[in-house]
């Protein structure tokens, strides 16, 4: 890779010997260069080597060989290394979030609070560690005792997105990590820097803890790794973070074969704002939601729905917020929003505000792209607010920018019917001090989203609960609760501790 003066690359050590493939050691660079740019002004940042099948093939093997020692880790051992590593992140928190920011566009406190997130996950997995409970179960038969237990899975593959290029391989390489396993990552292409950041730190950790190397990266295009990742039998587990699309072609492909997968695709957030929401509340969330990260999180609020009764005031303050958010440089101290990741999202950004107005959509505020006042070839945009149909066919569709619809309603079982008519299933909100409100939002006939909150917005989701969603999200679970078991096989044990053998059911074989 190139070498390149910024502060926080030089902090993270990233410099031309590094090549975007780990398999148990750099590898020197083989396949064609990959240019990482800045998304605020186009600047060259580094170049990475692309991995060939060849250096692919070497990162399953070494993934391999690594697992086999480190199963028969004990799981405590295991967590303290994961501790470790928490702590090597906590070090190196600010530089990694600045190149979060440079590489990816979030501003520096969403680019900070995303390694935030990746040291809670390793102090949840180190918690983990000692707590990988099976059950004890009493069997019908004399003299036996049943129990369950689990183990090691194997090599879990991880394909991740742009937008959160750290975060999201921490959720699940440090959960399989205490429970095992080995983890070969396919981090995005947008966003290699990172990934190779992160790497680096975790292979360091790895090297003075005296353990296996047991994280893998490889940068590669579809061809050459996505698509043998899915394909490949010695990798029990692909979780992949991406598109409905990819999501359907991992599901195949990965079924196919029979592995497991963890999908966590798109998202069509939505808010439910009842007449007796406090809005001052409601409109921060709904801002944050639609706004940050400029609309490029998965739980983004898309659509908020409002009571017909309040609608008039709720869209003023919600308008009124928008002409306060600062656009610009992400790096910025005030900077509220940066830019796109690219100038193709922009141009999607585009071409659905024209399918907006196609389609009978007002917009109220915002939807251009922005050249002043920001830094020149940057994917800058202006935030935007639409005044939609409930019958408009965009409303299904997710835009991974910042478009939120602003639809009303009258009664809040129509509310609901319309928050749950989208194919995707992922995040959920209802802003009410009513009791029964909130309660109806929360019942089995009410959100039909992986996450469902009160009085908080879409987005933000903590590492304590299971994140994921359903229908075309996906259904898969990271994180926290008792997500660690998508990593681990299960395994029913029975011990006959009698000099008898008696069969289950009653049976009885042979003579009598």
């Amino acid at each position: 890779m190139a070498r390149t003066p910024h502060s926080s690359l030089a902090a993270l050590e990233i410099q031309a010997e590094n090549p975007g493939t780990f398999a148990g050691a750099w590898r020197p660079a083989a396949g064609r260069w990959l240019e990482s740019r800045s998304p605020s002004n186009g600047a060259l940042l580094g170049k990475v080597a692309l991995a060939t099948r060849a250096d692919y093939e070497a990162a399953v093997a070494a993934a391999e060989a690594a697992f086999i020692e480190w199963r028969a880790w004990p799981a405590p051992k295991r967590g303290e290394v994961v501790r470790q590593l928490g702590d090597a992140l906590r070090a190196k928190r600010a530089a990694l979030g600045e190149l979060v920011t440079l590489e990816m566009g979030k501003i520096r406190a969403e680019g900070i609070g995303e390694v935030q997130e990746m040291i809670d996950i390793a102090d949840f997995a180190v918690g983990l560690s000692r707590q990988l409970y099976g059950l004890s179960m009493h069997s019908e038969r004399p003299g036996h005792r049943m129990y369950e237990q689990w183990h090691p899975l194997g090599v879990a593959g991880c394909i991740t997105a742009f937008n959160f290029p750290v975060a999201v391989w921490a959720w699940n390489a440090l959960i399989a990590a205490v429970c095992g396993d080995t983890v070969l990552w396919k981090p995005s292409e947008k966003t290699p820097l990172c990934a190779i950041a992160v790497q680096r730190i975790a292979a360091e950790v790895l090297a003075r803890a005296g353990a296996p190397q047991i994280f893998h990266l490889v940068v590669g295009d579809v061809a050459t790794v996505g698509e043998p990742l899915l394909a490949d039998r010695r990798i029990p587990l692909v979780s992949a973070t991406g598109s409905c699309r990819m999501g359907r072609r991992a599901a195949a492909v990965v079924g196919e074969r029979l592995g497991r997968t963890i999908l966590e695709l798109g998202g069509n957030n939505g808010i439910i704002v009842t007449a007796s929401a406090d809005l001052d509340l409601a409109t921060r969330a709904v801002l944050f939601g639609a706004v940050g990260t400029a609309g490029q999180r998965c739980t983004s609020t898309r659509r908020v729905f409002i009571d017909r009764r309040v609608a008039g005031g709720f869209v003023e303050r919600l308008v009124a917020a928008y002409r306060q958010v600062r656009i610009g440089d992400p790096l910025e101290e005030g900077t509220l929003m940066g830019p796109l990741v690219s100038a193709g999202a922009v141009d999607a950004m585009m071409q659905a505000l024209d399918a907006i107005r196609a389609q009978g959509g007002e917009i109220l505020y915002g939807g251009g792209r922005v050249t002043g006042g920001v830094p020149a070839g940057g994917n800058f945009v202006e935030p935007a607010l639409v005044r939609a149909r409930a019958d408009m066919a965009i409303l299904r569709e997710e835009t991974f920018a910042p478009i939120l619809y602003v639809i009303e309603y009258d009664d809040l079982e129509e509310a609901i019917r319309r928050h749950n008519d989208v194919p995707q299933g992922l995040s959920s909100a209802i802003f009410t001090t009513d009791l029964r409100e909130a309660e109806r939002f929360l019942s089995a006939g009410g959100s039909d989203c992986g996450i469902a909150n009160v009085n908080i917005g879409t987005s933000g989701a903590e590492i304590g609960g299971a994140f994921g969603g359903e229908k075309d999200t996906g259904g898969g679970r990271e994180a926290g609760s008792d997500s660690w078991k998508a990593y681990m096989r299960r395994q029913t044990c029975t011990i006959n501790y009698s000099k008898d053998l008696p069969l289950a059911q009653g049976i009885r074989f042979g003579a009598q």
